[in-house]
């Protein structure tokens, strides 16, 4: 047998067939199937013991303790989970109450009430204000309105208004329409700037008759203007002593009225109270010595008294300012020669 095996071994090197040491004829081969039975039963208890570790191993990782790691949000964490309860929340109902019992912790829901509620109320306060505005712009224009229709116009007030009327009437030609304008005022009211409108236009219509319809003394007193018209119309119908004692029942001061004091000299002169009239002229170019027919209504009140040298200086004095009309201008240089000569 040996040299069987031997033969065998030497044609198998040959051929290079690798054969186990069991194949050869006559070698009783051992039985291998009770080793990978053992190793097959070690490897899958393994992998229970590990499946075992496994399984208890995330149990733990899944145990309760995670709940710690859920704590309490911060406030910027807050503030953003906002939003999505604004847009998941419909802007009608409380947002607090119908989101916390979603997967929030009990624990965090007292603390998100009070936030939501001022940023839910900000987008919703917008909306109202349109309607709210419109009506309180309408309303201040009614009030506004109102106001001015139950303001009554005072006396002054209507008397400057009717008289800027009246002076258009005038100026149209119709004294007509203006007297019986005026008429209606006065019926309320003295008018004064009114009744100054419709005389002074019939005094320059020549009517002076009419003028001092409207004019009357008792209405005169408390207005220089008013006197100052009476004065003259009283003078158009050749009453210069009423004149002047109309215009000097109460003299008022030259500044503001200087054409009532020349008014007043000059129907003095006419009078023949030089002295007076001299002393209003004086008056005069004591306030505004610029005037060149004051200094000739001086000089001839002067010439008057007889006082040569006096009226020449006041000649002289008017000729040498401008705005002298020509036929005063011829009248003061005859005087002035006529001086000379004398």
């Amino acid at each position: 047998m040996s040299l069987l095996n031997d033969a065998l071994r030497a044609a198998e090197q040959r051929q290079n067939w690798p054969a186990a040491p069991g194949a050869y004829v006559g070698e009783q081969q051992s039985p291998r199937n009770g080793t990978p039975l053992l190793l097959i039963s070690v490897v899958v208890l393994a992998l229970l013991i590990a499946v075992m570790g496994g399984y208890w191993m995330f149990a733990r990782s899944s145990s309760p303790e995670p709940m710690v790691v859920e704590r309490e949000p911060s406030p910027d964490q807050r503030v953003q989970r906002m939003p999505a309860v604004i847009v998941d929340q419909k802007p009608e109902n409380e947002p607090v109450e119908a989101v916390t019992p979603g997967p929030q912790p009990e624990v965090a829901q007292p603390e998100l009430e009070p936030e939501p509620q001022p940023e839910l109320q900000q987008p919703q306060a917008p909306t109202p204000e349109p309607a709210v505005t419109e009506p309180e712009e309408a309303q201040p224009e009614e009030v506004s309105t109102a106001g001015v229709k139950h303001v009554p116009e005072t006396p002054d007030a209507k008397d400057r208004s009717t008289a800027r009327q009246l002076e258009r009437l005038v100026a149209q030609g119709n004294i007509t329409d203006a007297e019986r304008g005026l008429a209606a005022l006065t019926q309320t009211q003295t008018a004064p700037r009114s009744r100054y409108v419709v005389a002074r236009a019939l005094l320059v219509d020549g009517k002076p008759d009419q003028a001092l319809g409207w004019v009357p003394k008792g209405v005169t007193a408390e207005h220089p203007r008013l006197r100052l018209l009476r004065a003259r119309a009283l003078h158009a119908n050749n009453n210069l002593a009423t004149a002047v004692d109309t215009l000097r029942s109460s003299v008022p001061p030259v500044e503001g009225h200087a054409e009532y004091w020349v008014t007043l000299a000059t129907l003095l002169q006419q009078q023949g109270e030089n002295t007076e009239a001299a002393r209003h002229w004086a008056e005069l170019i004591v306030w505004d010595n610029s005037q060149a027919p004051w200094w000739v209504g001086l000089a001839i009140s002067l010439e008057a008294q007889g006082e040569q040298a006096g009226a020449a200086q006041a000649y002289r004095q008017a000729a040498e300012l401008p705005g002298l009309p020509r036929s005063l201008a011829d009248y003061v240089r005859r005087r002035l020669q006529a001086l000379r000569a004398g």
